[in-house]
């Protein structure tokens, strides 16, 4: 009977181990990745709402957002979304304002302990018409956190650095000033971190349609398998 029980243990100790847990995945992004009320922190300014502006997008709920559609998809599980809606990578945003308190790279480290990271960022950047700086910071000087290179080159290191053994994706937007998109592939590729370039994208005032999300979530999709 002891024997019998053993073995039954043994059994059902090796099927647990079996499981293997989902994956999970954190998301650093700007409008194209937010929802009302799905936000870390909750406080982040949102594009879509839980009671959408039918005026500026028809996405009505937020399982038709590229993320949850890619999450659902792959059987994932969802770690963080910290997107702000606007939010530059560097820390210089529209008008000239100081966006240092929701800049990609201030949020760089808010994303828990996912197996798989998806930014998403660059749109605000090219739109705001930020100068790209340097890849390279003279001798003598400091690097210029408020132009993009200086910028992502920083938040790729710590992020490289913070999440040791975690796949990070770049998703590359679409549309974007041809020297944001090369900034961005350039540095992705110094330090590791593969990118997706989207394209064709249906956007209403700029931004992702329900089709618009569809075809991300494929893309990004298809390039992680």
């Amino acid at each position: 009977m002891k024997k019998l029980l053993f073995l039954v243990f043994f059994v059902v100790a090796l099927a647990a181990g079996a499981v293997s847990p989902r994956t999970g995945v954190s998301i650093l992004g700007d409008s194209y990745s937010t929802f009302q009320g799905h936000m870390s922190p909750d406080t982040n300014l949102v594009w879509y709402y839980s009671k959408p502006k039918l005026e500026q997008t028809d996405v009505t709920d937020v399982k038709q957002t590229w993320w949850q559609q890619l999450i659902r998809e792959k059987g994932w599980r969802l770690v963080t979304n910290n997107s702000y809606s606007g939010a530059t990578i560097c820390n210089r945003g529209y008008d000239g304002k100081d966006y240092t308190d929701r800049s990609f790279l201030t949020r760089a480290k808010t994303l828990g302990s996912p197996d798989v990271i998806l930014i998403f960022g660059g749109t605000n950047d090219s739109w705001a018409g930020v100068e790209v700086g340097e890849y390279e910071t003279p001798e003598g000087k400091k690097p210029d956190y408020y132009t993009l290179r200086p910028a992502l080159d920083r938040m790729l290191r710590i992020m490289k650095d913070y999440y040791p053994g975690t796949e990070i994706y770049f998703i590359v937007n679409s549309e974007l000033r041809p020297e944001v998109t090369e900034s961005i592939l350039t540095l992705c590729g110094r330090h590791g971190v593969k990118t997706v370039s989207l394209s064709d994208i249906d956007k209403m005032a700029g931004h992702p349609t329900v089709k618009g999300m569809t075809q991300i979530a494929e893309q990004v999709g298809a390039a992680i398998d």
